[in-house]
């Protein structure tokens, strides 16, 4: 999820999207904007993930940026200048109000296995303070999990204001300071003639074709891309959107492929791809760097750094996408009664609750399943898969959008509007498809269990959950604030 961290791999609630043209809105700049997309996109948590590819992790990042990023950004962008509501109101206008709340419905239901998979990145990290071999502990990583992600909820729901703020510091901390280190190092230690653990020669910038599962890796690009609809809201802050939005846009993306990039490569310079964990691989470049430099006592220091700019992300946006699903589903009656209810401070403590419950036994997994990186991959799968279906939908919303309401006030309007709809729902469809294929890395698992386990999230958590919600809801589900409104108009 790119960078929460929460990559904007993390969905900000549809209900706070900014309205749609607000002329006495604040100015933005083309470069402020670039450099808040950048700093909610970025994460060096995936690098890993891309650094058993060593030089191809150029092609696999660079790939989705061109098919998924550039037609999220320019088409959430045009949705955004017309529609207030986020991708509740985009998909409901376009298409209908059921298939709406299914979108905001998978933006928070992707939170319940990203959490998991975020919070072992950190449990794998936090094991370099302690004791390295604690990253490829099961059971260590599943009681990390529960302890960080019930404090994280205990927090949440006392509805404290100051953590507001702290993504912001949370690029610099965790992504720009270590990810500068990290490569500066790397380079430094080619420069010395050390030989690279990845081979860089020009035969290996494609990777190697072993069938689909060699190219499995790139669908958890998708998810490091995504949010880029959430910054979209801004559009209309520019002083000339048409012109300032894709060069903003452009910028955005040069600068986020750095720093996924370049510390993927320095991992894949320092760490064989045989030993490359996906959840602890960070660290073993840094611990391997450290080491070589004689300077080790820096290793805790920057597992301490990246563990705070997690933790940071996850309490930031906790409350966050539950926060739009309890909005949305008050006034059109979509949850039950109990999961609308408020505590004192304002917070959707029982949403925040029952979401805990269910990451405390997909955490458990952790501790029966032996290879933690396994775990950690099967996670982001089904959550890329399940904020996929967002994306589905988006696209499709916008053409409709398009034809149907061609004179609908927009701030913005993409060019080829069909044709980047078109991109990105067949680029996203090709990635729900490929997500079901193991990746190399698996080895001689079974190919049956895997697809089993893959689909079962997907279909249980972004389709058959809310098709109950919607199936079996009542009027008095409706808030009475709702139904009076609805009456009147």
């Amino acid at each position: 999820m790119s960078s929460m961290d929460m990559p904007a791999d993390a969905p900000r609630p549809a209900a706070r999207t900014a309205p749609a043209v607000i002329p006495a809105a604040p100015r933005l700049t083309w470069l402020t904007l670039a450099l808040m997309t950048t700093a909610s996109v970025a994460s060096l948590r995936a690098a890993p993930t891309m650094a058993v590819y060593g030089l191809a992790c150029v092609f696999l990042y660079l790939v989705p940026a061109i098919v998924f990023l550039l037609p999220t950004a320019l088409v959430s962008a045009e949705l955004a200048s017309g529609w207030n509501g986020g991708v509740y109101r985009w998909v409901s206008e376009g298409l209908s109000k059921p298939l709406g709340f299914l979108a905001v419905w998978c933006q928070f239901a992707m939170t319940i296995f990203y959490y998991p998979s975020l919070l072992a990145f950190v449990a794998s990290t936090l094991a370099y303070v302690i004791d390295p071999a604690l990253a490829s502990s099961g059971l260590y990583t599943a009681i990390v999990i529960m302890v960080l992600y019930w404090t994280g909820v205990w927090v949440s729901s006392r509805g404290t204001k100051a953590l507001a703020g702290l993504s912001s510091w949370g690029l610099v901390i965790g992504t720009l300071v270590p990810g500068t280190i990290l490569v500066v190092l790397g380079m430094v230690f080619l420069a010395q003639g050390n030989p690279s653990a990845a081979p860089m020669t020009a035969s290996h910038l494609l990777p190697q074709w072993a069938g689909l599962a060699s190219l499995v890796l790139i669908v958890n690009n998708f998810l490091s891309y995504s949010g880029m609809e959430m910054n979209a809201v801004h559009v209309s802050s520019l002083k000339n959107p048409a012109k300032e939005y894709p060069k903003s846009m452009f910028l955005a993306m040069g600068l986020v492929l750095m720093i996924f990039i370049l510390p993927a490569l320095a991992i894949s310079w320092v760490v064989p791809a045989n030993q490359t964990s996906l959840t602890a691989g960070v660290m073993q470049a840094f611990d391997a760097f450290f080491s070589y430099f004689d300077i080790g006592w820096m290793t805790p220091i920057a597992a301490v750094m990246l563990i705070s700019a997690s933790l940071a992300g996850m309490l930031t946006w906790l409350a966050g996408p539950s926060k739009g699903l309890l909005e949305i589903s008050r006034s059109e009656g979509y949850l039950p009664p109990f999961l609308q209810q408020l505590n004192r401070f304002g917070v959707q403590q029982n949403i925040l609750v029952t979401q805990g419950v269910v990451t405390t036994v997909i955490a458990l997994a952790y501790a029966f399943i032996p290879n933690v990186s396994n775990v950690y991959w099967i996670f982001s799968t089904i959550t890329t898969q399940v904020y996929l279906i967002v994306y589905l939908l988006m696209f499709v919303a916008a053409m409709r959008l398009r034809k149907n309401q061609p004179d609908h006030p927009r701030g913005y309007r993409v060019p080829a509007l069909n044709v980047m709809c078109v991109v990105g729902l067949l680029a996203s469809a090709a990635a729900m498809i490929i997500g079901f294929v193991p990746p190399s890395q698996f080895g001689g698992g079974s190919v049956l269990v895997y697809v089993v386990i893959i689909g079962s999230g997907l279909g249980i958590l972004g389709l058959l959950i809310p098709w109950a919600f919607l199936k079996f809801r009542k009027p008095s589900w409706q808030t009475e604030a709702a139904r009076e409104e609805e009456a009147g108009a």
